[in-house]
């Protein structure tokens, strides 16, 4: 374990890169002046990340702090360390949702556009594949990219299926009394 002075300029990076804050100079600064190594120094802030991140992801409704530093204890945390743990999880040092890297990282990019169109092969290099339909298709994402695929028809066929196959087993189970609010 680190120092009690190291630990809070770590836990510090920590917490600034929850908060979606640029952390390479702290993290160049830690490096220059402690005596860990680049690879403990990755294990320690990449540890105190997840920990946070994951502590923060649960509901405080459900979550108990009694709980959280039992794990803690458990992981074999000092306890000096453990009460700076519990303040940004529990405490007012609790970041803002809409601001973290919780909530931002945790989203992948959503399909903007999707075009698609059947391709008949007249000819080809190799003649096999002569006047076999495929299915050419571009999805758009949030995130700028574009994805061009070719699917061929077997395989398409394959994804509609198993595409209607769980549309109607989600049917089914909303079907289900079990799964029904009682009054």
């Amino acid at each position: 374990m680190p120092c009690q002075s190291c630990f809070v300029l770590l836990f510090t990076v920590a917490v600034n890169a929850l908060e979606g804050k640029d952390c390479k100079e702290s993290v160049k600064l830690i490096a220059e002046s402690s005596n860990l190594s680049e690879e403990q120094l990755a294990f320690l802030i990449s540890g105190m990340y997840t920990l946070l991140r994951e502590a923060l992801r649960l509901p405080l409704s459900t979550f108990k702090q009694e709980v959280f530093k039992e794990d803690l204890k458990e992981l074999r945390i000092p306890e000096d360390f453990i009460t700076d743990f519990s303040s940004v999880v529990f405490g007012n040092r609790r970041p803002a949702p809409e601001g973290t890297a919780l909530v931002q990282g945790s989203r992948l990019p959503s399909i903007q556009d999707f075009k698609w169109r059947v391709d008949v092969a007249i000819s080809t290099s190799s003649l096999a594949r002569a006047l076999q339909p495929s299915i050419l298709m571009m999805m758009k994402l949030s995130d700028g990219t574009a994805h061009r695929f070719e699917v061929p028809v077997a395989k398409f066929q394959e994804l509609r299926y198993n595409v209607a196959l769980i549309l109607k087993e989600m049917n089914d189970l909303e079907k289900r009394s079990i799964l029904k609010i009682q009054d």
